[in-house]
């Protein structure tokens, strides 16, 4: 965060050549924000900013924070997903008192985004945009800055786990039931078929994930 504060200004040549000090963030105001989603998340301990002598005050506070957000997996293990992070302010209406504002670009906060993103999980950050708009809550309009997260599930394992042993059992129940065998071996491969597809069963069952108004549809069909 940056803003500027005209009341805490001074000369560094009248102060050893100081031009900024660090302060507790509790010494000036500084703007309160929210964020919409949030659920849950870990404040750091770092409750410090940085004055400078022509009034400009900058704060960094890094934090962990797990957010909601609407999943759409019917694709899935193929799915992509996008979520957002709102950042707000209401305690100050953005006509008169507080505008928040991005200093960087989509493009610089994308590629800043990719070098902190390290995990190498189930997941593939894929785009960032953010969208500047004005809320209203009350007869008055605040300032929402919201994040929109992009990313798309890597599908390897659940490909080599899920995909190629449900192909594998119907075929292997085609070329059972369209085989020169005889009735009593069909009967006996089928059997065997059913219920390795119902061990497939549960173990998919373990494995979907359940929080989306459609079902996946390799566990549909």
């Amino acid at each position: 965060q940056e803003w500027e504060n005209t009341f805490a200004t001074w000369d560094p040549q009248d102060f050893c050549n100081i031009s900024k000090v660090i302060l507790p963030t509790d010494t000036y105001w500084s703007p309160p924000i929210f964020i919409l989603e949030r659920v849950n998340g870990q404040n750091s301990n770092l409750d410090y900013m940085a004055v400078m002598h022509n009034g400009s005050f900058k704060s960094s506070q890094p934090f962990q924070v797990t957010l909601t957000c609407s999943l759409m997996i019917f694709k899935f293990p193929f799915d992509t997903q996008t979520c957002n992070l709102s950042i707000a302010s209401f305690l100050y209406p953005a006509v008169t008192d507080l505008v928040m504002k991005m200093k960087r670009s989509p493009a610089e906060m994308m590629k800043d985004s990719q070098s902190y993103f390290l995990t190498d999980g189930e997941w593939k950050f894929t785009n960032l945009s953010i969208i500047e708009y004005r809320e209203e809550l009350d007869d008055e309009e605040f300032s929402v800055v919201t994040y929109v997260i992009s990313m798309e599930r890597r599908p390897t394992l659940y490909i080599l786990n899920l995909i190629l042993p449900t192909c594998a059992l119907y075929l292997l129940d085609m070329a059972v039931l369209f085989g020169p065998s005889s009735l009593e071996e069909k009967i006996s491969f089928q059997i065997a078929i059913i219920l390795g597809s119902s061990m497939l069963a549960v173990i998919l069952n373990n494995i979907l994930p359940t929080s989306s108004n459609k079902p996946p549809i390799i566990g549909t069909h």
